[in-house]
């Protein structure tokens, strides 16, 4: 039908189909969506109004919706700990500021890390509307690339911040949440842990849970690592009540102070068909097969550390330990922006990442950030790794010789017909 209606979408749909299955995906931000969680996210739920909360809708027969709603919340919060789950924020960002407006007043503090060592614009940058409404002070990593928690504390006590921030986009260790909430609560401050990029490592239990570590919220994305439709969640501690009422501002009501926040306060009408196809991956991701996916997943990208490390490339952390590995090319004549565009005639998809205090520019910065999912997701193993560090030495090696990378793309694409998107 579509292609009778509006031929031009329907081939670049075909397009981007083919694409996908002729490249090889190494971008940190993206996967394949199960046929489950599609099939949801196309149904008729995208005909539906469904403004404010489950079982206090303003619309008229809500049933189905409610039931649909209900199922994602209670799955998230049994699957990550949490006592209330927000499943209708729209992406990341609009989480962020949700979260940021719930628990401050404009120009109160937040303590994050620097966008120079690997945070994410949607935090703060200063071309983005937030960074004018809120005090944003920034702590780094230490010359080990680690969290240089003694500053931390310093700054914390100093400026007395609302919200203490952990994570990041591109860091490669497992984050010390007992830290964070130690200090978080030495001044009165939430702790506020974005884990869009290792949630589902969480869920796997590979890695720890901020929420079992004392913190008060924890945000994530959903289209990276989890599989699901691009849309965000928003898990709590603490006490649920109504949230057509407003509560106190209180640490003890932050549940029912996000309810708010994400409406009517940030945003309107929530896409029940996303949120039916959230409530679909989030029962994919409590099943031993996901975890099964996700332990291969870690396993993977450390085999592609590795492998780097042996052809003498330099990592930052010298290693990953959450499946992010940033190649460090500081020191080299050519960037990680180079390096990305040489990836792409041999068809690997990857993303170029700015590495701490780059000396670079952010648009050709030194870094180049990897990692493992998306292939895994297509069934790549060990062995498959190490071919996949291969093809990525010889396009490094090779890439003023555009007849020796055009002989790699045509090994890459060979590879990739192997793995078939799911």
């Amino acid at each position: 039908m579509l292609q009778n209606i509006d031929p031009e979408i329907f081939q670049a749909i075909l397009d981007e189909e083919q694409r996908q299955a002729n490249w090889m995906e190494l971008i940190a931000s993206e996967n394949y969506q199960s046929k489950a969680v599609l099939q949801a996210q196309s149904s008729v739920f995208a005909n539906k109004y469904a403004e404010w909360f489950v079982w206090k809708r303003y619309y008229g027969w809500q049933e189905n919706t409610d039931k649909i709603e209900q199922l994602a919340i209670e799955r998230a919060k049994k699957l990550f700990h949490a006592d209330h789950a927000n499943v209708q924020a729209l992406s990341g960002a609009a989480a962020n500021l949700c979260v940021y407006t719930a628990l401050m007043n404009p120009w109160d503090t937040i303590l994050w890390m620097d966008l120079s060592h690997w945070w994410h614009l949607t935090h703060w940058a200063p071309v983005t509307f937030i960074s004018k409404v809120f005090n944003f002070i920034r702590y780094k990593t230490n010359e080990n690339w680690d969290i240089d928690f003694d500053e931390l504390r310093k700054l914390a006590h100093e400026h007395k911040p609302k919200i203490i921030l952990a994570w990041f986009s591109a860091y490669t260790k497992t984050l010390d949440f007992d830290q964070f909430s130690e200090i978080a609560n030495e001044v009165w401050a939430v702790a506020y842990a974005d884990m869009s990029h290792i949630w589902w490592f969480i869920a796997a239990w590979l890695l720890p849970n901020p929420l079992d570590h004392w913190f008060q919220v924890m945000m994530t994305t959903t289209h990276k690592s989890l599989r699901w439709p691009r849309w965000a969640l928003i898990l709590s501690k603490w006490i649920v009540s109504n949230p057509l009422k407003k509560p106190e501002d209180t640490i003890e009501n932050i549940p029912t102070r996000i309810d708010r926040a994400v409406f009517p306060w940030m945003q309107w009408w929530p896409h029940m068909n996303t949120i039916a196809g959230i409530a679909v991956a989030l029962k994919e991701a409590s099943t031993p097969e996901f975890r099964e996916y996700a332990r291969q997943a870690l396993e993977n990208a450390q085999i592609l550390a590795n492998e780097l490390l042996n052809y003498w490339y330099k990592l930052v952390n010298w290693w990953t330990e959450n499946h992010m590995i940033i190649m460090d090319f500081s020191k080299e004549d050519y960037s990680g922006w180079e390096v990305e565009k040489v990836l792409d005639k041999v068809w690997i998809s990857t993303s170029k990442s700015t590495i701490p205090d780059d000396p670079r520019k952010p648009f050709d910065p030194s870094g180049l950030r990897i990692w493992m999912p998306a292939m895994t997701t297509r069934g790549v193993k060990w062995d498959d790794t190490k071919q996949i560090a291969s093809f990525i030495h010889q396009a490094i090696q090779n890439r003023n010789d555009d007849s020796k990378l055009a002989e790699t793309k045509k090994e890459v694409n060979s590879f990739c017909q192997k793995f078939p998107l799911p």
